[in-house]
């Protein structure tokens, strides 16, 4: 499906922001506001279905589902809900409150892995411009 010009263009600075910005509280910042983009839109965010069977192979929704637990993260952190959210995501909440209040160390699991996460937006990423790229 070809997407307008203007798409493109906003998926990819918000991708530039992912990959220039350094290991910091912005990085998954950065992140968050490249997912919000992907959701934002429902042709990219439906273009990395499972049902796509190119996206199986390369294993592409368990790669955004990663990132879009950061996403999910920053939105629960800035949230004043009291629903309950399940332990996997007051994990990503504690840890990502550590990051911003620059108490990373490699015993935080999202900050150890913050290089596999830029990977991941930027395998994500590969798989969208080819999308976007395809004939209508």
């Amino acid at each position: 499906m070809k997407l307008s010009a203007k798409v493109k263009a906003g998926l990819d600075k918000k991708f530039q922001k992912v990959s220039q910005t350094p290991a910091s509280p912005d990085f998954f910042t950065a992140i968050h506001d490249y997912i919000e983009y992907i959701e934002g839109n429902e042709a990219l965010a439906t273009s990395l279905s499972q049902r796509v069977k190119i996206n199986r192979e390369l294993n592409i929704p368990t790669k955004y589902d990663y990132l879009k637990k950061i996403y999910q993260g920053l939105e629960d952190i800035n949230s004043k809900s009291d629903a309950d959210l399940g332990h996997a995501r007051y994990a990503v909440i504690i840890e990502l409150n550590r990051i911003r209040n620059k108490e990373a160390s490699e015993s935080n699991s999202i900050w150890k892995k913050r290089e596999l996460f830029r990977k991941l937006a930027g395998e994500v990423h590969e798989r969208l411009s080819v999308y976007l790229s395809e004939p209508a």
